[in-house]
């Protein structure tokens, strides 16, 4: 869903385990990877997330950093934010509590973009 200010917001829900991540794999990677505006990735509502989500996540943000596009996570319940910080996900990919601060930080420019 594109919100008013131009970023896109994908919400994910339930488990990032094998399944989980497999039945999202083509359609999330297709919304990134089609997408031109920066992405807020909203894990609010996922209570859990194995190394396949995480490689999920982290895959596509290499794809869009590429091309100068910027993905964050955003909410993630604390179960959640504690496996991407043990991970070192966060130090990849920006992890926002704070909405705004998300959005900011995504609407900054790019040092890879032109």
């Amino acid at each position: 869903m594109e919100l008013p200010n131009g970023i896109t917001r994908i919400n994910l829900v339930g488990r990032l385990d094998v399944s989980g991540a497999m039945a999202i794999e083509d359609k999330f990677t297709f919304a990134v990877a089609t997408d031109k505006a920066p992405v807020l990735v909203d894990l609010s509502a996922v209570d859990f997330i194995a190394s396949i989500g995480m490689r999920l996540l982290l895959m596509n943000a290499k794809t869009l950093n590429s091309r100068g596009i910027k993905l964050v996570l955003f909410a993630p319940q604390p179960l959640v934010k504690d496996a991407l910080v043990t991970a070192g996900i966060d130090l990849l990919i920006p992890v926002y509590d704070d909405f705004d601060t998300a959005c900011t930080y995504l609407l900054q420019p790019s040092a890879t973009s032109k």
